[in-house]
């Protein structure tokens, strides 16, 4: 996201979580106020109205929200230009670059998460009068792509190589135009407030020409530069790929035990390594050994003979990295296929020996394994060694592999021929901007990860053995080595001009086969992506590209398990939509803690789906008790209505100046959460809110003033009180929960804007502390009732009768409330009577304490049959009586506590002590009942 002019990202805390972003260079661009003819466009959606018979439902004919009207109301919104920035309110632009999504890629919960989070800022930030820019795009996603391309060119008999590089390229161009829009047409159903008129892909031609800019400054700077170093190899993709490309799965191997003979000594002198990767030995430049390991110190300094080589012989050297625990302390050093041998061998100056092709067969210095696969090798290694005495065991071991995420075949470590971008000049500048506060990251916790990683940043391989993506900008001459003579330019025009005037008019020039990384124009992952950003944007623009950087966690199943399908647990966004509601998938997804994972699971979804269908009843219920439509003055009087002022606060009854209280705190609270980013907190706050307060209580309530009163007064503030709380509670969901909250908002009549770019509700308005606390009290007593009704089993339909006891300050405002407390606790209202003092009929009634100074009496007559109940309770007694004598003769045998297990022992006591409580508490009701018919 980004936030006044700069950006800020929001990202995945788990480095599997791929989410992909813009070119920064599109950001100062993205701020700029429009000009005036465009400002005038962005007015004119404020007074956009909808048609609601072609766009939205109503809950007066509705028995339920319909999710099949979200798309209605999606384009809809978009139609009238309501995802575009409006300047019209002022205030600091906010702005947030969208990861954009591979263009191969289908909707997951990954992509549900981020956009539902984004545009959860984008709405709240719109509704607070920022013009708010959220920027969508897609990614060309290199080696994604071109493996899509491939196989289905494969499907028709066709090879990549059977093809022009131009003939290749323009079939991938193809598949985009027909393909590509997928998974932005579904990321809209998410109902992601973009504006779409900005939309980019990462090879249109001005962020190709910004991608060519940044590769040619950062060369004359001296911060890239072509070399040959080891990187990871995937021989099926024929490519370099990145460290986060790489993900790492434990899967079963071996580890092979080899002797390695010492040159000049006897039989019995040799050093036995342990590797996982045996096909290696011919890379090998040295044995080593910890300078500390005594086993071995008599052959430091000496040559081993690498096994099958035909004698070839390698340094045994003393070095503290290896490990004198591990296998059996003698560690082979092959540099050319190991990244860790790859750091000892440049540190001590060691040559570095290839042994593998680019497909992933040994080459020519593995002499007669030569022109074999790497695994083939392998086992046929293995067994020469075993015919030639030089094996000494293979044992099972968990192997760490390491596998493309893309292809998915093992990744080989080799040297290579790539360009590089030096780092650590620009992580300094990227490092100062989290210590001197430019850059936020949110949770705060991830800040040691981000300074971590740039502390120990390692130059960046950019160069992809690919066809589809930005060529890198680079020329060399014919006839001349590359390392040498090689000319970066803009275009090949410029490229030849340069070459002509350096060797004449007859030069021939040849543009560098490869491509950039994706990474480069683009996305990366979590913080390695924002750290990126935050030093390219330092470095071409002079200023941090983001302000906050905002991550969440992974979506897990509903066991804590990451989703995948192999596991079978892959929950779909679209099915799970069709199901339940882009609104209760968003709401759902929102309730996790930032930085944290989330369990997804069914009940929760069913949870919030029938939250949903709570919202729709409530508003049913406004709309059929509030006037009608065609009713203007009334309507005008309800919608003038705003209790914004302590005395429009002090003339409402306790129910209402309680619930306007509560709201007005909501309020409060809930817009610190969403400027603090915590918008779990926010969606909680407002779920309690409206469902414990407002639906359950106040609704209940408001039935006195509208269907038990002849006061119309009382009515008319009750409507307006409905109305006020209802219509803040959907501005205060929308951002969560867009569809439904929109289409209850077009049922009220006379709305002059649609709720996405309606203004937030105003903060810090008139509370009335004293109204919670008094209403509390009632709600004490109310539940209190309730529960006696619940424990002697009262019908529900029975009206009985009360005797409210309290101290004449409390009776003052709980008696005005009369038809509230008879109406919620379902007393006789006529037989309801409120005293300083307990009734006379105090010891035939149930005695209830709500409150300190507020009790109640409830007659045992008007609520059971005393005979009757008193005969149900004996009954009862006696069956829980035997039950409990069983129990105890069990664990009076003493067979029965030895041999049996020590957990149905411990069952059967607990059982007993539960049954004794039960018992203890039917004898006390019991004499009680019978007291009452003696007396």
């Amino acid at each position: 996201m980004a936030l006044a002019g700069p950006s800020s990202a929001l990202l995945s805390s788990s480095s599997s979580a791929c989410l992909r972003r813009l070119n920064p260079l599109l950001l100062s661009a993205a701020c700029r106020r429009p000009p005036g003819g465009q400002r005038r466009a962005a007015r004119r959606f404020c007074a956009a109205i909808a048609s609601e018979a072609d766009v939205f439902a109503s809950p007066e004919v509705a028995k339920s929200f319909d999710f099949t009207n979200e798309e209605r109301i999606y384009k809809w919104w978009e139609s009238q230009g309501f995802f575009k920035p409006n300047f019209d309110r002022g205030g600091d632009p906010f702005v947030i670059p969208m990861p954009p999504p591979n263009v191969t890629g289908s909707l997951h919960m990954g992509h549900a998460m981020f956009v539902t989070l984004e545009d959860i800022m984008v709405r709240y930030f719109r509704m607070k009068g920022r013009p708010a820019l959220w920027i969508p795009g897609t990614d060309h996603a290199g080696i994604a792509t071109q493996l899509v391309v491939e196989k289905m060119l494969a499907a028709e008999g066709v090879k990549r190589t059977d093809l022009t590089r131009e003939e290749f390229t323009k079939k991938v161009w193809e598949w985009k135009e027909k393909y590509g829009g997928t998974i932005t047409n579904q990321i809209r159903r998410l109902g992601a407030s973009c504006d779409w008129s900005r939309e980019r892909f990462t090879l249109d031609e001005q962020l190709s020409r910004a991608v060519i800019e940044a590769f040619i400054r950062l060369h004359d700077k001296g911060l890239i530069y072509q070399g040959s170093y080891l990187v990871n190899w995937s021989p099926n993709l024929q490519t370099a790929v990145s460290d986060l490309e790489v993900e790492y799965s434990e899967e079963p191997g071996n580890l092979y035990f080899i002797k390695y003979r010492v040159a000049g000594g006897t039989r019995d002198d040799f050093m036995t390594i342990a590797t996982t990767r045996p096909e290696t030995l011919f890379g090998d430049v040295a044995i080593a050994v910890n300078p500390e390991d005594k086993r071995y110190a008599q052959y430091v300094g000496r040559l081993a003979i690498v096994p099958l080589t035909c004698g070839r012989h390698v340094p045994i050297i003393a070095d503290r990295y290896v490990d004198p625990d591990f296998g059996t302390g003698v560690l082979k050093i092959s540099p050319g296929h190991d990244h860790n041998d790859y750091h000892i061998a440049r540190k001590l100056g060691l040559p570095i020996l290839n042994v593998m092709n680019k497909d992933g067969t040994l080459n020519d210095v593995a002499g007669l394994y030569s022109g074999m696969d790497r695994f083939e090798a392998r086992e046929k290694l293995w067994s020469d060694l075993v015919e030639t005495n030089l094996a000494v065991k293979k044992e099972p071991y968990t192997l760490r592999v390491p596998r493309s995420q893309r292809g998915g075949e093992v990744i080989e470590p080799l040297v290579s021929k790539q360009w590089f971008v030096t780092m650590e000049p620009l992580a300094e500048k990227a490092l100062r901007a989290v210590e001197n506060g430019q850059l936020t990251i949110l949770p705060e916790r991830f800040e040691k990860i981000y300074n971590h990683w740039l502390t120990n940043i390692k130059d960046w391989c950019i160069s992809r053995q690919l066809w589809w993506g930005h060529r890198i900008p680079v020329w060399y001459i014919v006839g001349k080595k590359c390392e040498e003579d090689y000319i970066v330019a803009r275009t090949e025009e410029e490229a030849l001009t340069k070459a002509q005037e350096k060797y004449g008019k007859s030069v021939e020039i040849y543009q560098d086969p490869d491509v950039l990384d994706t990474w480069f124009s683009s996305h990366d992952i979590l913080f390695f992506w924002v750290a990126r950003m935050v030093m390219m944007g330092i470095e071409f623009t002079g200023s941090v590209p983001f302000s906050y950087v905002y991550l969440h966690g992974l979506i897990r199943d509903s066991e804590g398990r990451k989703m995948s399908k192999t596991l079978g647990n892959v929950i779909d966004p679209l099915d799970t939509i069709k199901d339940y509601g882009t609104d209760a998938l968003r709401f759902t997804l929102s309730l996790g803690t930032a930085g944290q994972d989330l369990n997804l699971s069914t009940e929760r979804l069913t949870s919030n789906k029938a939250f949903t269908n709570k919202l729709w009843n409530a508003g049913k219920f406004l709309l059929q008790n509030l006037p009608d439509r065609s009713d203007v003055s009334a309507w005008d009087a309800l919608l003038a209505n705003k209790f914004d002022t302590e005395a429009s606060l002090q003339e409402l009854p306790l129910p209402e100046c309680w619930v306007v209280t509560g709201l007005h705190g909501l309020i409060d609270r809930v817009s610190t959460s969403y400027e603090k980013f915590f918008f779990g907190d926010a969606a909680r706050e407002i779920y309690d809110f409206f469902w414990g307060d407002f639906a359950d209580w106040y609704i209940e309530a408001s039935k006195t003033r509208l269907y038990h009163s002849a006061d119309k007064l009382a009515a008319a503030r009750a409507q307006s009180v409905l109305l006020y709380v209802f219509e803040n509670i959907l501005k205060l969901l929308h951002p969560f929960m867009p569809f439904v909250t929109e289409e209850l908002w077009q049922a009220f009549p006379y709305r002059k804007q649609a709720l996405m770019v309606t203004p937030w509700p105003t903060t810090d308005l008139p509370k009335d502390s004293r109204s919670i606390k008094r209403f509390q009290n009632l709600q004490s007593l109310i539940r209190g009732i309730r529960n006696v009704r619940a424990e002697y089993t009262v019908e529900p339909a029975k009206r009985i009768s009360a005797s409210v006891v309290a101290t004449a300050d409390v009776l003052e405002y709980v008696s005005k409330e009369k038809q509230v407390l008879a109406l919620l606790s379902k007393l006789d209202v006529q037989n309801v009577h409120f005293a300083e003092s307990a009734p006379g009929d105090a010891n035939q009634s149930v005695h209830i304490v709500a409150d300190e100074g507020l009790e109640a009496y409830l007659p045992f007559a008007d609520m059971v049959d005393v005979s009757e109940e008193v005969k149900r309770l004996s009954k009862r007694l006696s069956k829980m009586q035997s039950e409990y004598d069983a129990l105890v003769a069990r664990l009076n045998s003493q067979s029965f506590v030895e041999k049996a297990p020590e957990e149905i022992v411990q069952g059967v006591r607990e059982k007993a002590s539960e049954a004794e409580e039960k018992i203890a508490l039917t004898m006390n009701r019991l004499a009680f009942l019978q007291s009452t018919v003696s007396t």
